[in-house]
């Protein structure tokens, strides 16, 4: 039962900032990139690096995600020696609580680790979107002898302060971590990944869960403590495509960089794939009718009208005379006969009227809080448009209340 590695994938966060895309489910479920979930990603580059323990730390309405992950088969996860694991809270002598942090949530799954014995123990997050081999930071994390090695990226200084931020040596050695600091020292950002020895991460959750005043993150609470005991952290550089899909734009920009004949995420790549749970569908279908340009189209879809620069998900339907530019389709959405959506992110099972317009210019005297969007527009899951509705970019729309703030055009 011995391995060498464990890895703990965090994948309970609410995703509040995605607003109603992550009102039924955690946000590594939500779609990405026309076949794929978010959760997709940080699997994959398990299974690509070598590591085949994987432990996915569930909480936020888990049920969509539980059920997508199954076995771990469509991951080659599913082994008799390891493989992949929900791992929710759960109630121990007479406590049930729920994870009060990052660090809490692998603490409360010791028993889970324990019993593999590891040396070493690799925390991910389960949403973000990037190619990595873990195995790579491993090997740097035992050159260095460090007690815990955290990946970095460099950010644009003047994004710096919006990150956890660390000092480092000529030597890559970590001088000071600082959270979103207004003065950065530096520009090296934490990924959010981290690989620790086990036996002494272990002792310090140990001492943090004792301490009543610790929110038990590992950003707040262990990392400082470790470097304030003069532990040997070593910051391991990150130099490929990462992006935190945490915001609806963000989301959005994640998506579009998948198109192009050279896109910024290249997924057609086959010394790095990753894997999914495919659905049981046939080919997408194309009309005569249909203008199709720079875009992803996945099994399943019908695309009858015009598409643009747009994601179309499996099983998703574009009607004939209806134009989508810029756009995100999620799974079984259906956007109507001669309608308009132009930068908008469309839910799964949603239905958009004939004629509908989504993402319109914003009318004198119309009022329109796009503090979460922006200038994109956001329809929930499973929300119907009328026919001839009219929706102003930036606007959100929810199956609660689907015919406020849409309009009649």
């Amino acid at each position: 039962m011995k391995k060498r590695i464990v890895v703990m994938l965090l994948a309970g966060g609410q995703g509040s900032r995605l607003g109603v895309l992550t009102s039924h489910m955690a946000k590594p479920a939500v779609p990405f990139g026309g076949k794929y979930r978010i959760i997709d990603f940080p699997l994959s580059n398990c299974v690509n690096s070598g590591f085949d323990t994987v432990g996915v730390l569930t909480q936020y309405r888990p049920l969509a995600l539980n059920s997508y992950l199954g076995t771990g088969q469509h991951w080659d996860l599913d082994r008799n020696n390891g493989g992949v694991f929900v791992l929710p809270p759960y109630m121990t002598e007479g406590d049930a609580r729920w994870y009060s942090g990052t660090a809490n949530a692998i603490w409360q799954n010791r028993e889970f680790v324990d019993q593999y014995d590891p040396d070493y123990v690799l925390i991910l997050s389960g949403d973000h979107i990037y190619k990595m081999d873990y195995a790579r930071m491993l090997d740097f994390h035992r050159r260095k002898g460090a007690a815990a090695t955290i990946a970095v990226i460099s950010v644009p200084w003047e994004e710096a302060h919006r990150f956890g931020i660390m000092n480092t040596d000529v030597n890559a050695f970590i001088t000071g971590f600082e959270e979103k600091p207004k003065e950065p020292k530096s520009n090296l950002a934490s990924m959010g990944i981290y690989i620790f020895d086990w036996k002494k991460l272990r002792a310090y959750m140990e001492a943090d869960d004792a301490d009543p005043a610790s929110e038990n993150d590992f950003g707040k609470n262990i990392i400082p403590a470790m470097l304030n005991n003069k532990e040997v952290m070593a910051a391991y550089p990150f130099e490929g495509y990462w992006r935190d899909v945490g915001t609806i734009q963000s989301l959005w920009e994640a998506n579009m960089d998948l198109l192009g004949q050279k896109p910024v995420l290249d997924l057609n790549d086959d010394s790095w794939r990753i894997y999914t749970r495919n659905p049981v569908m046939a080919p997408h279908y194309v009309s005569e009718s249909a203008k199709v340009v720079n875009a992803l189209v996945a099994e399943g879809a019908v695309v009858e009208g015009t598409v643009e620069n747009s994601v179309i998900f499996c099983g998703a339907h574009v009607g004939k005379g209806a134009v989508v530019k810029d756009s995100i389709i999620f799974p079984g959405a259906v956007v109507g006969k001669s309608a308009s959506v132009d930068k908008a992110i469309v839910g799964e099972n949603t239905q958009v009227g004939d004629f509908a317009i989504v993402g319109g210019p914003v009318r004198p005297g119309e009022k329109v809080n796009n503090k979460l969007t922006g200038d994109i527009t956001l329809i929930g899951n499973d929300v119907v448009l009328p026919n001839c509705a009219y929706v102003p970019k930036g606007t959100v729309v929810n199956a609660e209340n689907p015919h406020q703030p849409a309009k009649e055009a």
